[in-house]
C-alpha cells in the first residue's frame, strides 16, 4: 500500500528557492509523487511514495526547526495518486489575496476535532451558543460531501469568500462559527479574516476535515471529502472513492 501524506505549516521562509533547493532532491531520491508549495508564508504538502521514503522526507523536513512541528495527515492508497513530482515556489501557499488574514501574525483560535464532535451532538458550543458550521471550499467541492447541515457558499474560488460573507452577517451575529476545510489550510485564512471583519465569535477546526475523519471518523458528516488527487474523495474511514474523474480543483 502506498503511504500519502498531506500538511501544511505557515512560518516565514526567506528563501523559497533555497528550500526546493533542499527538499526536492530528497522527494526526488524515494520516488516520491505529488505537489510541494513553498512561499514566503510556508509549505504546503501532498506526496505519496513508500513508506520508508515518506518517512525519510518528513524526517528532512523537521530537521529544519521551522518544520519541527508541522503535523501531518495519513492516508493509504492501493496505488500513487499522482502522476508526478512537482515543487513550486508561489506567491501563497493558498491563494486568498487579502489583508489582515495573516497567519504568520498569529492563529485564530482553533477547535479540536474532539471538541466539535461533542458540540455537533448536543447542537450547541460550550458556552451555549448554537452551531454554524462553515464550509469554506468551492461547489464542486461541496458536492461530494460536507458536515450536515453546513453552511455552504456557491463560490468557485477560495479568494471568492469574503464576497460570498457578506451576506451572512446578522444571520451568524448570535451563533459560534466554526470554518472549515480539507486539510485545515483555508479555514485557518477564513477564521482569520472573519475575525477581522465582522465575525468575531469565528474559530477555525483544527486539522480540517481530514483530521477531524483520522481522529472522530464521520459523526456528523455526510458524503465523502474531496481531495486534490487521483483519489478523487475519502470515505470518513478514509478509504478512497470509486469515481471515473474528479470534479474541477480550482483551489489547487
Amino acid at each position: 500500500m502506498i503511504l500519502n501524506i498531506a500538511a501544511y505549516h505557515f512560518t516565514p521562509i526567506a528563501d523559497p528557492a533555497a528550500l526546493i533547493a533542499q527538499l526536492q532532491p530528497v522527494a526526488r531520491q524515494h520516488a516520491l509523487r505529488g505537489t510541494v508549495l513553498v512561499a514566503a508564508e510556508g509549505i504546503n504538502i501532498f506526496l505519496a511514495g513508500a513508506d520508508a521514503g515518506i518517512h525519510a522526507f518528513l524526517d528532512r523536513l523537521r530537521a529544519d526547526a521551522r518544520f519541527a512541528a508541522i503535523a501531518v495527515k495519513f492516508s493509504r492508497s492501493e496505488t500513487p495518486p499522482f502522476a508526478r513530482l512537482k515543487f513550486k515556489h508561489k506567491p501563497e501557499i493558498i491563494s486568498f489575496r487579502r489583508d489582515g488574514c495573516d497567519p504568520l501574525q498569529g492563529r485564530a483560535p482553533a477547535v479540536d476535532p474532539a471538541t466539535l464532535a461533542r458540540w455537533i451532538a448536543a447542537g450547541h458550543d460550550d458556552a451555549g451558543r448554537r452551531l454554524v458550521l462553515l464550509d469554506t471550499r468551492n461547489r464542486e467541492e461541496v458536492r461530494l460531501g460536507s458536515f450536515a447541515g453546513a453552511l455552504t457558499l456557491p463560490i468557485d474560488r477560495f479568494t471568492d469568500f469574503p464576497a460570498a460573507m457578506d451576506a451572512q452577517r446578522e444571520a451568524l451575529a448570535d451563533a459560534a462559527v466554526v470554518s472549515f476545510c480539507t486539510g485545515g489550510i483555508r479555514c485557518e485564512k477564513a477564521a482569520l479574516w472573519l475575525r477581522d471583519n465582522g465575525f468575531p465569535q469565528a474559530l477555525q477546526l483544527e486539522g480540517g476535515i481530514l483530521g477531524y475523519f483520522e481522529q472522530i471518523g464521520g459523526l456528523g458528516y455526510s458524503g465523502h471529502c474531496f481531495v486534490f488527487d487521483e483519489r478523487v474523495a475519502l470515505a470518513p474511514d478514509l478509504s478512497p472513492l470509486a469515481a471515473a474523474a474528479a470534479p474541477a480543483a480550482a483551489d489547487l
